[in-house]
């Protein structure tokens, strides 16, 4: 998308069969829609397996709809609330929660497994307006054939990628229309602060940074790292698991991450799931935010998002501990800090960067 807050049409993809008006005449259960990122999966995923099981179990249909990245579909649910389009929304992130809370998106609602989620994150929506379902971190990580075919040490903090050795190297996202991008800002504004994080930006644009409105854009297009692709910038704004998936999903085989994470670059995300305020499927809608928390949907998040699961006790595959990285300290900033000054910093970025 080339317009950073493009309201877009949501197009379902069904997962698991649509029910028609007759349903509710027959006394079935309604069928629900889960309104997701462009990154979820839509077909051929554990993921899609487990809500199927879900389906069947307790007659409840659930279709999926895509509405681009993550700051582009909390826009078109902040837009619709009250009226959604969809029942239930996965995927709005941290940085994005006091967004969601101020335009009073989701309906409250205690899950009945909310005490098997980690406090910590259950600390962030104490009120219970949204549930946690993943947590993950979102760092720089680069393409190791590169620096080593250019004999380059790969940069080690945020302040190297301002250096001339890395000019022109980097891509970014768009705070305003994605997740990791407006993690990765929020990264700078913890490391710089409020009053220094414009001059960081001014040096990076001056250093030739790349922006791009998407995630699967940064990283599929113009990383060079990634698998298959033809970009040609080695460092990219991604996560701290990206590595094990370019191991896992490698074809050939291979038992090397192509990749690396610098770690003193990450910002810790959580991601929240939640009921949308004004469905007409309320019971359905709380039926299904407790399958998403429940230890069968949330030990398929590792090898399928590549994100840690929310609820405690639920194991890790060897394949994913063994390639991601996880810092012993992250960056952060407070969620109250971030609701009273996200969008003077995202206009304030927009008019340095993009201008």
């Amino acid at each position: 998308m080339k317009k950073l807050l493009t309201v877009v049409s949501l197009a379902a993809l069904t997962l698991v069969g649509v029910a028609c008006s007759s349903d509710a005449k027959s006394g079935a259960p309604a069928p629900v829609t889960l309104v997701a990122y462009d990154s979820f999966p839509t077909k051929d995923s554990p993921l899609i397996t487990a809500l199927g099981e879900f389906s069947k179990s307790t007659g409840i249909k659930v279709s999926v709809v895509t509405a681009g990245d993550a700051g582009t579909m909390l826009t078109k649910a902040r837009l619709t609330a009250g009226n959604p389009e969809g029942d239930v929304m996965w995927g709005v992130d941290s940085t994005q929660l006091s967004a969601a809370l101020d335009g009073n998106v989701f309906s409250k609602y205690e899950p009945n497994d909310w005490n098997a989620i980690a406090t910590n994150l259950t600390a962030l929506v104490p009120g219970h307006e949204l549930t946690p379902v993943d947590y993950g971190d979102v760092c720089i990580n680069y393409d190791k054939a590169y620096f080593a075919s250019h004999s380059l040490t790969p940069p080690g903090s945020l302040d190297d990628l301002a250096d001339p050795r890395y000019k022109d190297l980097l891509v970014v996202e768009n705070p305003s229309a994605s997740s990791p991008g407006l993690a990765f800002f929020m990264a700078t504004v913890a490391k710089f602060g409020p009053s220094g994080w414009q001059a960081y930006w001014k040096a990076l644009r001056g250093n030739g940074v790349e922006v791009v409105d998407s995630w699967d854009t940064a990283y599929y297009d113009e990383f060079s790292g990634a698998a298959g692709s033809k970009g040609h910038r080695p460092l990219v704004v991604s996560y701290g698991s990206s590595p094990p998936a370019e191991v896992i999903f490698a074809d050939p085989p291979r038992t090397d991450a192509p990749t690396a994470v610098v770690a003193s670059t990450c910002f810790r995300e959580v991601e929240f799931t939640g009921v949308l305020r004004g469905t007409k499927h309320e019971s359905e809608a709380r039926k299904l935010v407790d399958f998403l928390i429940s230890a069968r949907f949330q030990s398929e998040l590792p090898l399928t998002q590549f994100v840690y699961p929310a609820r405690t006790g639920v194991a890790l595959p060897a394949e994913f501990t063994k390639f991601a990285v996880v810092p012993t300290t992250t960056l952060s900033i407070d969620a109250a800090t971030i609701a009273a000054n996200r969008q003077k910093w995202q206009d304030e970025w927009t008019t340095i960067v993009l201008r």
